[in-house]
């Protein structure tokens, strides 16, 4: 990658709105379920920290040592468009967390 594709993908990254959400992980030993204020990126946070056997979810973690990344799923359950005000955010990530954990008999994460 150049010197100016770098740059541009930067400013790119830099200039893009997150988006909030609520995500589930699933493997055959459970169902965890969570919020995000920038779904496109809390994949990558949660997959990094289970690699690296760090996770605070230790149901989690040992879901992931006993099946491996192959046996976990990501899932994008819902996300949150066009909400700038905060507070709205913030409740409706809170109100929607809680309805798929008991719709899922999920745990958190």
């Amino acid at each position: 990658m150049t010197d100016t594709n770098r740059r541009a993908a930067i400013a790119a990254y830099k200039e893009r709105k997150a988006v909030p959400g609520v995500f589930a992980v699933r493997c055959a030993s459970g169902v965890w379920v969570g919020k995000a204020a920038d779904i496109a990126t809390i994949q990558n946070r949660i997959w990094f920290a289970l690699r690296h056997g760090g996770h605070t979810t230790l149901t989690l973690q040992a879901a992931w040592a006993a099946h491996g990344a192959d046996g976990l799923v990501f899932e994008v359950l819902e996300t949150l468009v066009d909400e700038d005000m905060a507070i709205v955010r913030d409740k409706w990530l809170r109100d929607r967390v809680a309805y798929w954990r008991a719709e899922l008999n999920a745990a958190a994460v």
